[in-house]
């Protein structure tokens, strides 16, 4: 109990569950995404409730995962090496193929993103082609059991990221389930309006879908010992989203002035 008390009075801890949780909520973005596309595809009467079973999801897997701190630090340790090493600029390794867990887990992760996304798009592309695993023409049941098994699978890449993001920046317990929490209730709370955004809006389903692909060849990157800074990620994703919102405003500006759209 002291110790408790202890945090909660500390400005230390406060400064470390906000930061935390702005982090715990930039990185819960990607998920959040990927979750929209695939609801989006379901009859409607399945859309909420899917998405706040993938969420929900995501917040049992990030508790189970905080619990099991030891586990989650052996993650990291290599579990077989194949001697494969490219020098970078200043020495260090650039690239190398020592793989531990948590590797093989992204590049996993990362390989089924950069197929889910590459299939979507081809589906965007040529709605004729058929085949899809949840194809709108296909049985709503199966369609539901897909969505969530896709979801639980990436749900888990994204939870061992944003678990081990949470050890490397706090060693309290309680601050990083506070802000574990307060990130999934935000994404809780995100998930429709981003979800409904992305259906009246079918340009933005390509840009998530390159979103998706983008994150997919990151982890997979990551996977090889080849670290993208987060910052010029989001950065590039914050550039094309704005260039979309300023291509919505006009076309916007179009219909509401007599444009094409009018006719």
């Amino acid at each position: 109990m002291e110790a408790i008390l202890e945090l909660i009075t500390s400005p230390a801890a406060w400064l470390a569950l906000v930061t935390l949780i702005v982090m715990e909520v930039v990185l819960g973005i990607d998920n959040l995404i990927f979750i929209s596309i695939l609801s989006n595809k379901l009859p409607e009467d399945q859309r909420t409730r899917v998405r706040r079973i993938g969420i929900s999801l995501a917040l049992v897997l990030r508790i189970v995962l905080l619990s099991s701190l030891v586990w989650i630090t052996k993650l990291t340790t290599p579990v077989f090496d194949l001697g494969i090493s490219l020098p970078g600029e200043h020495g260090e390794p650039a690239m190398e193929t020592a793989f531990s867990v948590r590797d093989l887990i992204l590049i996993a992760g990362g390989l089924f993103l950069v197929w889910k996304a590459t299939t979507e798009i081809h589906h965007n592309v040529d709605p004729e082609a058929s085949g899809e695993t949840l194809d709108k023409k296909g049985k709503a049941i199966s369609g539901f059991g897909a969505a969530i098994v896709q979801i639980l699978l990436l749900d888990m890449v994204f939870s061992i990221d944003s678990i081990l993001t949470a050890v490397g920046m706090s060693d309290d317990l309680p601050v990083m389930v506070t802000a574990v929490v307060v990130a999934v209730g935000v994404m809780l709370f995100a998930a429709d309006p981003l979800a409904n955004f992305i259906a009246r809006n079918p340009t933005v389903v390509m840009l998530a879908l390159g979103f998706l692909l983008m994150i997919g060849a990151i982890l997979i990157a990551d996977g090889f010992g080849v670290h993208v800074p987060k910052g010029y990620v989001y950065c590039a994703m914050a550039f094309s989203a704005a260039v979309e919102a300023l291509n919505i405003w006009a076309r916007k500006a179009r219909t509401g002035h007599g444009g094409p759209s009018d006719h």
